[in-house]
């Protein structure tokens, strides 16, 4: 790669940037206490997966921003009080990370570094999917920081080595970060229906010592119960798949199953995690934005994401 070309491209329409923050192009410099990042896609399996509607998820959630935060002033009652409580808060979104026609993996190498260079600064990393290929890239740059903790909401188990010969693509984020020896457990909320999983990769994730927890089974003892799981004072990193979510509030996904995660599940594990330790980055993935209904799934997502900051900021992630 040259040294003229970017690591990332600015947001070119309509709401440009995330959740009314400044937008940030100098990633060598890089002053946040925050960064959003879009990747739009990960390694793919065919093309396909290159031009579907995922990779318009990053812009389709800048669009809805003024749904998810009418306006920073403006008191919250998920968190009781404006997003940034009053504190100077500096959150910058870096743009999406670069794609190369000429080069279609280039980009998962971009996508590392640009994180790279966000953690190093000092800032949260917050990424807006695509497609859950863009976890490996985002994981393997916590390398070296460790331990963490893996918390994914999912319908689908995300274990499988390889598809086309692909060992890096959107169904094995898991199986990746089971590699990384800077990940230390992983908690997988919401599984649910037949998904791509086989027997052979629940056994995989099963002898590796993931905790699998069934959406049935969440429903049935809650998510305090969840969270008394997950080890206290951790590091811990959130995915958050939107097909994981109830397809009631998360209808524009690929494959919609009834019965996943409640909002007020979702917002539980998010605040407890930060009360718990402290979360060192978050993604959400996988919403296809031309079956959106109202945008409610970029709102869905992005009220997570608002809950995560305001929760952290209260929490004196950023004092």
């Amino acid at each position: 790669m040259g040294s003229a070309q970017p690591l990332t491209t600015a947001p070119m329409h309509g709401q440009t940037t995330f959740l009314f923050s400044e937008l940030a192009s100098d990633l060598e410099h890089l002053n946040a206490d925050i960064a959003f990042l879009g990747i739009p896609f990960g390694s793919a399996y065919t093309v396909g997966e290159i031009s579907n509607d995922q990779s318009t998820m990053p812009s389709a959630m800048r669009q809805a921003t003024d749904r998810m935060v009418r306006s920073l002033e403006r008191y919250d009652f998920d968190l009781g009080g404006p997003l940034y409580a009053g504190k100077p808060i500096r959150a910058v979104d870096c743009g999406d990370v670069r794609a190369d026609v000429h080069d279609l993996q280039a980009h998962v190498a971009r996508a590392e570094q640009v994180v790279r260079k966000i953690v190093g600064s000092g800032a949260l990393p917050i990424v807006l999917g695509g497609d859950h290929a863009i976890s490996i890239p985002v994981l393997r740059a916590f390398e070296g920081r460790g331990p963490i903790t893996l918390i994914q909401i999912d319908q689908h188990l995300d274990w499988r080595d390889e598809v086309n010969g692909i060992k890096d693509g959107l169904s094995s984020p898991m199986r990746r970060a089971s590699e990384m020896q800077h990940i230390e457990q992983i908690f997988q909320i919401g599984l649910s229906a037949t998904g791509s999983a086989r027997q052979e990769e629940v056994d995989a994730a099963r002898t590796w010592g993931a905790h699998l927890i069934p959406a049935h089974e969440l429903h049935e003892v809650g998510m305090d119960a969840v969270l008394r799981l997950i080890p206290d004072g951790g590091r811990y990193y959130l995915t958050v798949d939107m097909d994981g979510m109830d397809c009631a509030i998360a209808p524009a996904v690929a494959a919609p199953m009834p019965g996943g995660v409640s909002f007020a599940q979702a917002r539980r594990l998010v605040h407890g995690l930060v009360a718990k330790g402290r979360v060192v980055g978050m993604d959400v993935v996988e919403i296809t934005p031309r079956t959106d209904i109202n945008r409610i799934t970029c709102i869905t997502a992005g009220r997570l994401i608002v809950n995560l900051i305001g929760a952290a900021v209260r929490a004196g992630y950023f004092d």
